[in-house]
């Protein structure tokens, strides 16, 4: 492409590569794995996170304590309204949550590396390609 540096391009498509990947983790829990990912998120245990990996795979687990974390947290607390849910509307919450914080991710790798108006154009063209 004209007027873009390819080192820059070549940062937006490795991030996309690393959005793809968490992508996919969140999709496998909230599909494949729903069981496991609903056990995991047992309400008496301390607020808990759903983290899509960049492999492809995911974790519930505790926020980060270091402040600022490297990335944007997850919805924090998503085991406390489990219970509290029909099993579908549950889910649909914390894939709702899941999409919001692809997106942060997104923008907090956009501000970290500079990202330009053709980057963030190019980024956001491939995030919507899938």
């Amino acid at each position: 492409m004209e007027g873009i540096p390819q080192p820059i391009i070549r940062i937006v498509e490795e991030f996309f590569g690393d959005f793809k990947g968490r992508r996919a983790g969140l999709i496998k829990a909230l599909t494949i794995d729903v069981e496991k990912l609903y056990q995991q998120c047992d309400p008496e245990k301390e607020n808990l996170c759903l983290y899509g990996l960049p492999n492809e795979t995911w974790k519930v687990y505790l926020p980060v304590e270091e402040v600022p974390s490297e990335l944007p947290e997850p919805a924090l607390g998503i085991n406390f309204a489990r219970d509290g849910m029909q099993e579908k509307d549950w889910l649909s919450l914390v894939a709702m949550h899941s999409d919001s914080w692809l997106l942060a991710v997104a923008f907090h790798f956009g501000a970290r590396y500079g990202f330009g108006k053709n980057e963030r154009k190019k980024l956001f063209q491939l995030i919507n390609s899938i």
